[in-house]
């Protein structure tokens, strides 16, 4: 069955929500996941320019601002629903990861 656009988001869609929470533009999107994730997660930008349209194609960002090339986004109740859905689903995880003996498990 095929899922939904945005039913679940990846690592990279995830990161991008949160840094969105104050107003960037995408050079700082980029620097600001990868020292959030400590180099663990590093967005290119291909990936980047890719989400962030169809971010905004779904309503979850808005533009806020264009200087030159330069774009600054900021995260919409629409993405801020998707990204507590998304923590939501990713605590429910851990709860059954936890409930069914977790690292003790072999």
């Amino acid at each position: 069955m095929a899922r939904e656009k945005f039913q679940t988001l990846t690592e990279q869609m995830f990161y991008i929500l949160l840094c969105l929470r104050r107003e960037r533009c995408g050079v700082d999107v980029m620097a600001r996941v990868e020292e959030m994730t400590q180099g663990r997660v590093v967005i290119g930008p291909g990936t980047l320019y890719n989400l962030l349209e169809s971010f905004l194609t779904a309503g979850m960002i808005e533009e806020t601002a264009v200087e030159g090339r330069r774009r600054s986004y900021r995260i919409t109740a629409a993405g801020e629903q998707a990204l507590a859905e998304e923590a939501r689903r990713l605590e429910t995880l851990l709860e059954d990861y936890r409930g069914f003996g977790g690292e003790e498990a072999t």
